[in-house]
């Protein structure tokens, strides 16, 4: 496909496309959750659960843990799962602005137009719940280090086409996995539960969007296009997933943070959870044609291959 087929194609998506978009539609007006009334926000917070699945802990497996009290331990993951949320609303923040960038001035009555604005108000709703769900985890405003912050504002000023919906791709995938775990496991939090339910219900539709549009914007590229945003989306994947668990979060549960943090970035058995979360994610991109010897390293880096 040359160029001008590339260009014309974001003007005139073609039937595949809309129907995908239409059942994506129609899904969200019969399955959407409102966390204002679906979530419990009243009851005080209950000590004695976990916030999140003790096994994804980063901790988990060390002797670090099996050092620390039950009360340590489900601080740990409160504060840990907090972090993951405000992770999650710094990447939602990215991804509004690219979905939004590349749907700037194209045709409205195009159901991928529409859905496109449907997964931005699902994305708005989704951060304020993970910011109420972490201030009532009593914990602070985790942020991404400034370095990943600086990177990521460059991201979603650049990124376009495939770079941008593969990334979108890889944060949700990974997020998905484990909050599945997560809303099942009566150890943990109620209201946590909740908030993984509604969300994993939901992010389903937007990673059925992100992988046809990945899929959709790799036709007929060039070698060197596809080599450079494999690259793009595997630094990306790095710098995500290194910023879901601040290093805060062990001073903030009691621990001495140097040791914690030597333990978690020794821990096999957190490495060997994020890989079998991705085993999915790597296969597509795999078939995508985006995984590459150079964005494997980062891939390895970031322990998801």
């Amino acid at each position: 496909m040359t160029s001008v087929d590339t260009t014309q194609h974001a003007d005139t998506p073609d039937a595949g496309r809309q129907a995908v978009a239409r059942r994506l539609l129609d899904s969200s007006e019969t399955l959407s959750y409102d966390p204002v009334t679906e979530v419990d926000w009243e009851t005080p917070l209950d000590t004695s659960y976990h916030g999140a699945s003790p096994e994804w802990s980063t901790l988990y497996g060390t002797s670090y843990w099996a050092e620390m009290t039950p009360e340590q331990q489900r601080e740990l993951t409160r504060q840990e799962a907090a972090s993951v949320a405000s992770t999650g609303i710094w990447f939602e923040m990215i991804l509004q602005q690219m979905v939004l960038r590349d749907f700037y001035a194209k045709d409205p009555t195009d159901p991928a137009f529409q859905w496109a604005l449907t997964e931005i108000a699902d994305e708005c709703r989704h951060s304020i719940m993970f910011a109420r769900g972490a201030a009532k985890l009593r914990a602070p405003a985790y942020r991404p280090r400034r370095l990943a912050v600086e990177l990521g504002r460059f991201f979603k000023t650049t990124a376009t086409g495939e770079a941008a919906y593969a990334a979108i791709l890889v944060a949700e995938e990974v997020l998905d996995v484990m909050q599945r775990d997560w809303m099942r496991d009566e150890r943990v939090v109620p209201f946590v539960r909740t908030i993984n339910n509604i969300h994993v219900v939901e992010e389903s539709r937007h990673m059925k969007f992100a992988r046809e549009e990945t899929r959709e914007r790799l036709k007929g590229v060039g070698r060197l296009r596809r080599q450079y945003n494999a690259l793009v989306v595997s630094i990306a994947a790095y710098f995500i997933v290194s910023s879901m668990v601040n290093p805060r979060v062990y001073a903030n549960a009691g621990l001495d943070t140097k040791r914690a943090l030597r333990e978690a970035k020794a821990n096999e058995h957190h490495k060997s959870m994020l890989r079998s979360s991705c085993s999915g994610l790597m296969e597509f991109l795999d078939s995508a044609g985006l995984l590459t010897k150079a964005s494997m390293r980062w891939y390895q880096r970031a322990n998801l291959i």
